[in-house]
């Protein structure tokens, strides 16, 4: 018999609410647009997390339908 594995969510709704804002402001100096890896490596430098993968940044964009980029 398997058993289903449970996760913790890292991205709760307060966190989900500041990588949309920050995917839609302007990228660092240098880079045309936000790649995943990018946020993810900013949203921890900022302390809204402690640590998370881009794979789980790109989940949460998709989820809320964001544009990364286009307008």
């Amino acid at each position: 018999m398997r058993y289903p594995r449970m996760y913790m969510r890292k991205a709760d709704g307060d966190f989900e609410a500041h990588l949309v804002a920050l995917s839609c402001s302007e990228p660092p100096e240098g880079q045309a647009q936000w790649s995943l890896r990018l946020l993810a490596d900013h949203v921890v430098e900022l302390g809204y997390i402690e640590s998370i993968s881009h794979e789980t940044i790109r989940r949460v964009l998709k989820k809320t339908r964001s544009n990364l980029g286009r307008k």
